[in-house]
């Protein structure tokens, strides 16, 4: 990747550059602390990979701006590219990938910047990563590998390659040889216990087989019982048909009794009735006489009730118009009181007026000083406008220092809360690798239940089926047993025909043809209750069998449970294993943080730049305190204004006044003279007054009309009796009618209940003459419910033994799929133990490194012999042999390290010996290296190269080293970038890019 063009727009400490790379080859980014040097590179990897610097997105933005956007054209693989990412503050970014062709550039964003920052990964083949560690040199990382034991070179080495990516695959590996493990010893334990099962099947067998022999003989008996019980309880149905019978005559006959009753006391109450209606019938002329009158006083009655609304309503519209007309004069007095009411307000308005008027000289000296204080208050305006952004700007910085300070210390909290977990977390080993063993017996043992399960359910299918068989045949029985008993019913008389071919029967073919029939309806009944027996037997096994389902099933509930538990304490307990190593890394790292809090040296960029900015604040002079007091001094004097706007208003109220008040008295006058005139010759009035005359004509009496309503009261009661009277002549010719009808019914009644009376007689004789089979059907019932106790338990015997003898032979299946199984699991456990040791830090990543580090050693001499003049060498050792007791070659023992072996013209030496000079060329040389080989890996060319300080702080002598180093290697890169701020190393390069920073943000300045 080399860089072509920089343009930056509110990026940082830059509000606007453009830095065009064109020409430069080896350049040097120079200016002072906190000037932007870094802001450019930052500026490179936010535009290509997203990643800069900034805690939070939008803090990229410069500081005021609302948006920034940066765009970076780079040539890569002999093809120019340019990113475009901008970002809205508050909202999200958008990302543009663009490849120059003939025409032009040509966008080969895509959809999202997801998948467009995947298209530049997948273009430049360099992540943001390998670019840090490779083409990005960084302050004080030189050293680093050289100054690190030997046993932990590799551990770096490793890192850098990211070979922790096998580390994950050894772990996955690890635990699945762990699982296969468990599980061949898991198999393992179960074959031997269904091998233990297996040894009784032949015992099962044989008692299953005497046990059918038993049953069989126990029901033939019950069948025959069951037919003698049968013939005993027809006569017993006969019997009880009988007494049903007799019963329901009974009934019938106590019924036609109480309709006899009945009929006799609605004839009486016929009668009386009768009677009451001749003495009404008698009194007819009467009742006529006396309604007659009743009617007479009705009609005077509604003559006076229309004279009464006419008087009403009269007297209700005079009430309106009265009202009305009250009305009017209240609103002519309403207006009469609100134009005096204006007229005394006027007045009032007036004499407030004059009294403002007196005070315009004193507004004028006010006015006066309003002016002078609105001047010095512009005056300060302007001063803080040139310090607001200032102050903003030293806001920022302190916010920066408060947040970088506050992630010190936060970080120093995380690493003791670390520090403390993971002590308590190495001293619950023990009772970790007891609950591992603990939770996988549990785990044991519910796997045998749900074997056992899967073996219930199983069986309660297999009930089932066999009740369905057991249904489809009592069916048949059922239907084979209705034509039997036909037969024999057609087979009672002895002229019947054959029930097969219909012809006439002689007596012995009669006689065989009944024998037959019978013995077949004995057989079928016998087969029948068999089949009865037989499903009552598996319903009761299927309920036990669901008992027992849902019992294991209770108990498996916590079977998933327990197996998370067992992979949450194996993880805990592997990770117990790193505790140390992570402790001493800890304390190390809070060792750091803690000098860094003591000594306050963290962010000196932005602390200096703090200091310049506080100093400027201090030339300007600005007192928000003043500002403040200025602004009160113009606020005290506003009133000024205020009153002068209220004199101008008064004089222009004053003349307004003078023309309103002859109008108002004008009015005031005219509205008393209308208050006597509406009450006599309004319309109001007028009405009122014809209203009165009519309702005198009217002429209606209230006390005549009370005596007349008292008089229709007394005489309602021949309105009753009148109605009562043609009630009477309807009623009395439909009774007499109704007492014939009665006289008949109940004679009818008295003859029906003679003829029940003689078949009650019939009979009870009957049931004389029949006995009574209850005690036989008793003792029979009772004998047959031992036998079928018998048969219960014959039967549930039976079904364990099949169930058991089913149970054997699934897992007879179950050994021979378990061992097949259980050859697997081994063949699985060698193939991930051998997976594990492969991908272990003695396999692939030793391999790896084996054949990295001739490589890393031919390019670090390479490279090292230019900056020495061959005088220098390296060789990389990861090999020795390691003492125990004598060391002979017997005895000896090679041990993984990673030495570095240095020689010069002198011999080989230890690396502390050389020079500050010598030193720095070799980890210089190391390091480039490194860098280049993690460029090679990924399959980028490593043509850009950005050194930062020259790997720490150097003398003169050392810039010198390190400049005649960079011109060295100058020919291997496109394009090398330093960054210093020291004067004497920059005069050193032809082509400086200076950074200065100004109120308008960072500026650049190319010189070449």
């Amino acid at each position: 990747m080399i860089p072509v063009q920089l343009i930056l727009k509110n990026f940082l400490s830059y509000r606007d550059a453009t830095l065009d790379f064109s020409g430069l080859h080896t350049a040097c980014i120079c200016g002072s602390n906190g000037a932007g040097k870094s802001s450019l590179l930052e500026a490179i990897t936010w535009a290509i990979w997203g990643e800069s610097r900034a805690a939070a997105e939008d803090d990229v933005i410069h500081a005021g701006a609302k948006e920034v956007r940066v765009d970076f054209t780079f040539q890569n693989n002999q093809q120019k590219y340019r990113v475009i990412r901008t970002r809205i503050r508050g909202g999200a970014s958008v990302l543009e990938f663009q490849i120059e062709t003939p025409s032009g550039f040509r966008a080969l964003t895509g959809k999202g910047v997801r998948a467009t920052q995947d298209l530049i990964l997948e273009h430049i083949k360099l992540d943001y990563d390998t670019f840090i560690n490779s083409a990005y040199l960084r302050q004080g990382r030189a050293d680093e590998f050289m100054l690190k034991r030997p046993t932990e070179r590799k551990e770096i080495l490793a890192e850098l390659l990211k070979l922790n990516q096998y580390d994950d695959l050894e772990e996955r590996a690890k635990e699945s040889s762990r699982q296969f493990k468990a599980r061949t010893e898991e198999l393992e334990r179960s074959l031997e216990s269904i091998k233990t099962q297996l040894q009784q099947r032949e015992t099962t067998e044989r008692q299953r087989a005497e046990l059918d022999i038993e049953l069989n003989q126990l029901q033939q008996m019950q069948a025959f019982d069951n037919i003698k019980l049968q013939s005993l309880q027809v006569v017993q149905h006969q019997r009880q048909s009988w007494e049903q019978q007799l019963s329901f005559i009974k009934q019938q006959y106590q019924n036609l009794s109480q309709d006899c009753d009945r009929l006799q006391q609605e004839q009486s109450a016929i009668k009386s009735q009768l009677s009451d209606l001749e003495k009404l019938l008698n009194q007819q002329a009467e009742i006529k006489a006396g309604y007659a009158q009743y009617q007479s006083l009705q009609s005077q009655e509604e003559a006076m009730s229309a004279k009464f609304e006419a008087y009403t309503s009269a007297g209700q519209t005079r009430q309106q118009k009265q009202q009305q007309l009250t009305k009017q004069i209240n609103e002519i007095e309403r207006q009469l009181q609100q134009a005096q009411a204006q007229l005394d307000a006027l007045v009032q308005q007036e004499r407030e007026i004059q009294q403002t008027l007196t005070k315009s000289g004193e507004v004028e000296a006010a006015l006066a000083q309003l002016s002078a204080a609105r001047h010095h208050l512009a005056r300060l305006d302007q001063l803080q406008m040139q310090v607001a952004p200032l102050l903003q700007q030293r806001g920022t910085l302190q916010n920066q220092l408060d947040r970088t300070h506050a992630g010190l210390v936060a970080r120093l909290e995380q690493l003791q809360n670390t520090e403390n977990q993971l002590q308590r977390s190495s001293q619950r080993q023990p009772q970790l690798q007891q609950a591992v063993m603990d939770v996988a017996i549990q785990i044991e043992e519910l796997d045998k239940k749900r074997v056992y399960l899967q073996r219930v359910q199983e069986k309660g299918q297999e009930r089932r089926h066999f009740i369905e068989r057991l249904q489809a045949h009592q069916r048949d029985y059922e239907k084979l047993l209705g034509e039997l008993e036909q037969k024999l019913q057609m087979l009672q008389n002895p002229d019947a025909l054959c029930p097969l071919c219909e012809r006439p029967l002689d007596e012995h073919h009669w006689s065989r043809v009944l024998e037959k029939t019978q013995t077949e309806l004995q057989d079928t009944q016998g087969q029948f209750w068999v089949v009865r027996e037989q499903m009552a037997v598996s319903d009761r096994e299927i309920q036990v069998l669901r008992q027992e389902y849902r019992e294991i099933s209770q108990q498996l509930a916590s079977y998933d449970g327990l197996r998370e538990q067992r992979g949450q304490l194996a993880a805990q307990l592997q990770a117990t294993t790193d505790v140390q190593q992570q402790l001493q890394q800890i304390a190390a790292e809070k060792q750091h943080l803690e000098r860094s809090l003591q000594a306050g040296d963290y962010a000196p960029d932005k602390q200096a730049e703090l200091q310049q900015l506080d100093k400027y604040l201090q030339q300007l002079n600005y007192s928000e305190q003043d500002h403040a007091l200025a602004r009160s001094e113009v606020e005290r004097w506003r009133w000024a204004e205020i009153k002068q706007g209220q004199i101008k208003d008064a004089t222009k109220r004053q003349a307004h006044l003078a023309a309103r008040k002859p109008e108002l008295q004008a009015n005031i006058a005219q509205l008393q003279a209308r208050i006597p005139q509406e009450q006599t010759d309004s319309d109001c009035a007028r009405q009122i007054a014809a209203l009165e005359r009519h309702i005198t004509e009217i002429g209606y009496s209230s006390e005549q009309h009370n005596n007349l309503r008292l008089a229709v009261k007394q005489a309602q009661p021949w309105h009753l009796r009148y109605q009562q009277l043609l009630s009477a002549e309807q009623q009395y010719p439909q009774l007499q009618t109704r007492l014939q009808e009665l006289e008949f019914s109940r004679s009818a009644r008295l003859t029906e209940q003679q003829k029940l009376s003689s078949q009650i007689e019939s009979l009870v004789e009957q049931l004389e003459a029949t006995a009574n089979p209850s005690a036989q059907i008793q003792a029979l019932e009772q004998q047959l419910a031992t036998r079928r106790r018998q048969l219960d338990e014959q039967i549930a015997k039976l079904g364990r033994l099949e169930q058991l003898v089913s149970q054997l032979e699934t897992l007879q299946i179950q050994y021979e799929q378990q061992q097949l199984q259980l050859q697997s699991t081994k063949q699985q456990h060698r193939v991930y133990q051998e997976l594990a040791q492969a991908f272990g830090k003695n396999g692939i990543q030793a391999l790896m490194i084996e054949n990295v580090l001739p490589q890393l050693e031919a390019e670090t001499n390479q490279l090292l012999s230019r900056l020495s003049a061959n005088q220098l060498h390296v060789q990389f050792i990861t090999q020795k042999a390691g003492r125990n007791g004598r060391s002979t070659k017997k005895n000896a023992k090679l041990i993984d390290t990673l030495d570095i072996l240095i020689a010069d013209a002198s011999g080989t030496r230890a690396y502390e010996t050389y020079s500050g000079g010598e030193a720095f060329r070799i980890n210089f040389s190391i390091r480039l290296a490194l860098a280049k080989l993690l460029a090679r890996r990924v399959g980028a060319a490593l043509q850009l190269l950005i050194v930062d300080e020259g790997f720490g702080t150097q003398d003169a002598e050392g810039c010198d080293r390190l400049i005649a180093a960079i011109n060295a290697i100058a020919s291997e890169f496109a394009c090398i970038l330093t960054v210093t701020h020291m004067p004497h190393l920059k005069e050193a390069f032809q082509a400086r890019i200076e950074v200065n920073k100004t109120q308008q943000g960072s500026q650049l300045h190319l010189l070449i």
